[in-house]
């Protein structure tokens, strides 16, 4: 479908059950953000190509706060934010995104090694996903893509997993006729982001935003982690995910992160095993006398926190598949606590003068006592928290803590039925 042709149906209503599917209360705002995007890829690419839509979404960790790492459990959920792309096959052999903000990346499709000039830059994450799909007999070939991204930078909503799975579903629906699983599609995402970028991150965001709505995973078989979807209509639950920016700063926190990670195998080395998942619970608690004097005592209460919460995620699971949003939000609170006074994750120990995940947890339990759930947002120390807020609290609750951090500060966001996928007029109805 050429470019004008495209925006034609948009515009007219075509696409407006896939929005409501897809964004809950945002589908608004998508009539003119997806007519827009066909725009620039008409100017930038030509208008007699034809179009395509895709789209990957930003992504919230619900339960196993820091146990991925571990190999231990996790459930997540993909968001009504994400990444679209406007895209189309090219002959030219060169994949090139353009990305709105960015500096155009380009990378040829017979050049794909590793380029150390192209560490910690998008570029490498492209050059990443097209040399994996190579090594796994995918066809691969040229495109060209307008992105566009309303994911949170910096809120823990995972703005690189998304884009890392926009790329996966490019290839995949333009070379490979969507063949390419979605929890394939995540593991490829990993594979760019920790080889070909250079981060060394774990699969739950990337596999969080591929497969959407709740999945829960384990990774005890890190070379097969155990992935399952979580049947829950968040929609008609009466609830409200709100993803809280503090505003704190990340700058000279990488020390924090990686001291918990450092500090649970620590731990772990005391009994003779690589992380805490291959640790007995029952023995660790037989041996804490001996071992107590071997690390720090911050090592051991995270070490705590990491087996509560592990065995919380499949409760929480549970809990969800039985339609139980109660016990789902008790679980959540318990999950909380355990962060703050086990991990110790909502500020930093080199800054304990900021502490505004605190502030923000306390107005929360004030505010939702009795009615709602809140907890530290993904890895911690700075940066959100996330709350469950019943429909009739939203309005006071987001005035309540605009007034301490900011307008606009408390976003307002549901849990996506699908992850990256593309986008058509009967997405909805498939």
């Amino acid at each position: 479908m050429k470019p004008m042709e495209l925006k034609q149906q948009i515009l007219s209503g075509a696409f407006k059950e896939t929005f409501a599917w897809l964004y809950g209360d945002r589908a608004a705002l998508q009539q003119e953000r997806y007519a827009e995007a066909v725009d620039q890829f008409a100017s930038l690419f030509g208008e007699e190509r034809d179009v395509r839509l895709f789209s990957a979404p930003g992504r919230t960790e619900v339960g196993g706060n820091h146990t991925d790492h571990q190999r231990g459990r996790v459930l997540a959920a993909g968001v009504n934010l994400d990444v679209i792309a406007v895209a189309a096959l090219s002959d030219s052999g060169v994949i090139s995104i353009q990305s709105k903000g960015y500096p155009r990346d380009i990378v040829a499709v017979d050049d794909l090694e590793e380029k150390e000039e192209e560490r910690n830059h998008a570029c490498s994450l492209v050059r990443g996903m097209a040399s994996r799909f190579v090594q796994l007999g995918y066809k691969i070939g040229g495109l060209d893509a307008y992105t566009t991204s309303d994911v949170l930078s910096g809120s823990g909503l995972s703005s690189s997993a998304a884009f890392e799975v926009l790329i996966g579903n490019l290839l995949s629906g333009l070379y490979n006729g969507g063949a390419v699983s979605p929890v394939e599609i995540a593991q490829i995402s990993q594979y760019a982001e920790n080889v070909y970028f250079g981060k060394p991150s774990g699969l739950m965001d990337q596999m969080a935003s591929s497969v959407g709505s709740f999945v829960t995973i384990d990774f005890k078989d890190t070379a097969k982690p155990v992935v399952e979807k979580v049947e829950f209509d968040f929609s008609h639950s009466g609830y409200n995910l709100c993803i809280v920016d503090t505003k704190g700063d990340h700058a000279d926190l990488t020390p924090e992160y990686g001291a918990i990670p450092t500090e649970m195998r620590a731990v772990a080395a005391c009994f003779g095993k690589e992380v805490l998942r291959e640790v007995d619970e029952d023995e660790f608690y037989a041996r804490l006398g001996e071992i107590h004097p071997k690390v720090s005592d911050r090592a051991l209460v995270r070490a705590i926190h990491f087996f509560s919460d592990n065995a919380r995620v499949p409760m929480q699971v549970a809990a969800l598949r039985g339609g139980d949003f109660e016990r789902f939000k008790e679980l959540i609170i318990e999950s909380g606590r355990s962060s703050a006074m086990y991990l110790q994750n909502v500020f930093a120990s080199s800054d304990p003068e900021h502490q505004g995940l605190s502030v923000a947890l306390s107005l929360s339990e004030r505010m939702l006592a009795g009615c709602g759930a809140w907890r530290v947002h993904g890895g911690g120390f700075a940066g959100t928290i996330q709350a469950f807020v019943p429909d009739n609290k939203l309005e006071a609750y987001r005035a309540g803590i605009e007034s301490v951090f900011g307008k606009g500060s408390c976003h307002v966001l549901s849990i996506r039925p699908v992850g990256g996928c593309e986008i058509t007029a009967e997405l909805a109805n498939a």
